[in-house]
């Protein structure tokens, strides 16, 4: 059995594993851990009511964080002519077309978001291989396939996220960094429990939300008391 450092059993002193933590004293004790020389991601393990391996119950969807991930968002475009320059001016971080294509198609994935026009899809679904094992092949679900190329770009770099069941029945998603406030961690995952509990299949039957973890990089993971959150 690997021998946990100093700053782990640190950590598990604040934490009672038998808990059923409320959400905002969860993000407190996560905020006290001893620190890392870097911003912890905050991060959700939500387990929810769906057989995954049913076609008609995958979930599926976007939501744009309050107060955004925190993290940096490196943004590809693939599109060609006005709708490369609409990329550019709106922020992305990379346009182009048929060089990005093969850059990408040589392994490149140094990107955390890719948007592309409808017209770029034939060449870009050959990439699938590469960018679906990724979570990074852009779906017009997710508004990452789309004419609106500017639009998609400003939602991306302010904080729009997608979400999707595992195969395990669980959406896992960053929500937020260590430094951010406690409020604006919890009203970015209440936001993203409403997003998908907005997204519940019909063909669900009885309880959606059924657990919730929220972690650290570097942390413990404390169970969420989901009775006591409002979710619309």
């Amino acid at each position: 059995m690997a021998k946990r450092s100093k700053r782990m059993r640190a950590a598990d002193q604040l934490v009672d594993p038998t808990r059923i933590y409320k959400l905002e004293e969860a993000i407190e004790i996560l905020q006290k851990c001893p620190p890392v020389k870097f911003d912890q991601s905050f991060n959700i393990s939500l387990k929810i009511g769906v057989d995954p391996k049913k076609s008609d119950q995958q979930v599926r969807g976007t939501v744009s964080l309050p107060h955004g991930t925190g993290q940096k968002v490196v943004l590809v475009v693939i599109a060609k002519g006005d709708r490369a320059k609409e990329a550019l001016d709106a922020g992305a971080d990379f346009v182009g077309a048929d060089e990005l294509l093969e850059k990408i198609k040589g392994g490149w994935t140094d990107f955390s978001a890719l948007i592309a026009t409808p017209d770029m899809m034939r060449e870009l679904g050959k990439l699938g291989k590469v960018l679906g094992p990724r979570g990074l092949m852009p779906t017009p679900k997710a508004g990452t396939v789309t004419n609106e190329i500017a639009k998609a770009v400003k939602e991306v770099k302010a904080g729009k996220i997608e979400f999707k069941v595992d195969k395990t029945g669980v959406v896992n998603s960053p929500v937020g960094k260590i430094s951010f406030q406690q409020e604006s961690i919890a009203e970015n995952v209440k936001a993203l429990l409403s997003a998908v509990n907005r997204a519940k299949p019909a063909s669900s039957k009885g309880v959606f939300l059924r657990s919730l973890y929220l972690s650290s990089t570097m942390g413990p993971g404390l169970k969420i008391d989901l009775q006591s959150m409002l979710v619309a």
